[in-house]
């Protein structure tokens, strides 16, 4: 796979004035690259596809650190608003933004760069005998996450679409959580995002849900007001609009708007 293109306008030879380094830089000092901690905040379900697309960025800039914090994206915007120091907010849909955005730690208007659907998983095997979201849940262990984070949000709005009624056993705080119970076996069946059951590989069964693709989790992302590189900020949302974020991003199972 490609790495990530250097952003910024590039000059060609041709359009240089003679004498004129590749850089533009006269004096044949090479011009320094983005540096600095970068504080991305993102919701769970990116944890993967950020790591991947942070890696190309940091070998490309190696003196820009990137740290994550990955959560339930109301968790995020609970603690943005608390003052917790982040550069980047990126959230699993576009309401628990609009809330960041209503709190005013927002700076500029947020762009989406990505979404998501629901499905089913289980333990590789399906062991229960999970055939979908019918009466083969009755009495299963199914677990889901908890209505104020966008996963659950989806959840509840694809449920209501179907006209189906679930009876989950427990409500997780992230799609991860969800995700990890199945694969531990604590659960029988889990609803999570498509991307988190093709990044579990073998680990699951997965069962696609007809409607599904009708509720979709639309991902936002912006650089957070008080940030204290928001130049870094800028940096990392152009990486992921760029053609070789959208490849990680549409490789790991998201679609793109």
């Amino acid at each position: 796979m490609a790495g990530l293109a250097t952003l910024g306008a590039c000059t060609s030879a041709a359009d240089r004035p003679a004498g004129t380094p590749a850089d533009g830089n006269r004096s044949g000092t090479a011009a320094p690259g983005p540096s600095g901690d970068l504080t991305v905040f993102a919701a769970a379900s990116l944890h993967s596809v950020f790591e991947e697309i942070a890696t190309l960025l940091e070998q490309q800039h190696p003196e820009l650190s990137i740290t994550f914090s990955f959560a339930g994206s109301s968790d995020l915007v609970s603690q943005v608003v608390a003052g917790a120091p982040a550069d980047v907010l990126a959230t699993a849909d576009e309401q628990t933004m609009a809330n960041a955005v209503a709190e005013g730690v927002i700076d500029g208007e947020p762009g989406l760069f990505a979404e998501n659907v629901l499905t089913l998983v289980t333990p590789a095997g399906n062991p229960a005998g999970i055939t979908g979201l019918d009466v083969s849940l009755d009495g299963a262990d199914l677990v889901v996450c908890a209505p104020q984070v966008p996963c659950g949000a989806a959840t509840a709005e694809l449920t209501g679409l179907l006209g189906v009624e679930i009876s989950p056993v427990s409500e997780e705080s992230n799609v991860t959580d969800v995700l990890g119970k199945v694969t531990s076996g604590q659960a029988d069946a889990g609803l999570v995002y498509a991307t988190d059951a093709a990044g579990a590989g073998d680990a699951v069964d997965v069962l696609e849900i007809p409607g599904a693709q009708d509720v979709v989790n639309r991902y936002p992302v912006a650089t957070v007001a008080d940030a204290a590189e928001p130049e870094l900020a800028e940096l990392w949302i152009e990486a992921l609009s760029s053609e070789a974020g959208r490849e990680i991003l549409s490789d790991t199972g998201f679609r793109l708007p």
